[in-house]
């Protein structure tokens, strides 16, 4: 099943994606430091405390903004993608729908917070961030 028929089945895919967060937090090949600062990010993004209040107009939602596309920026632009596709449930098609819209939204994270961040080395072992 594609990601996009997921939206007539909200809870299809709120088990699945809890399924694919579960793998990949469970990964021996990520850092244990990127598996923790993946979990604060997350955890800031579903907490109802935030950087930036929410009633301050655009501001308030420009950090949550900032943290999805941080996350998504690891996930499919930091990481080894036949570590992410191992665990991806929706399919190569919609992998490749969504590593585009990563690779947009990855334009929205400053370069120094993210090799700040994440510790993680690509096979050859360079840095990919």
């Amino acid at each position: 099943m594609q990601l996009l028929e997921y939206g007539r089945k909200p809870i299809e895919f709120l088990k699945r994606l809890a399924q694919f967060i579960r793998a990949v937090a469970e990964d021996e090949r990520i850092p244990p430091i990127d598996k923790k600062v993946l979990l604060g990010l997350l955890a800031l993004l579903i907490s109802p405390l935030d950087i930036i209040p929410d009633w301050i107009p655009v501001f308030g939602q420009l950090d949550d903004v900032v943290i999805g596309a941080l996350i998504l920026d690891y996930l499919f632009n930091v990481l080894d993608e036949d570590i992410l596709l191992n665990h991806y449930p929706w399919g190569p098609k919609s992998f490749t729908a969504v590593k585009r819209a990563a690779r947009i939204f990855a334009t929205l994270t400053p370069g120094a917070v993210k090799k700040r961040l994440w510790s993680y080395q690509g096979p050859s072992g360079d840095h990919r961030a």
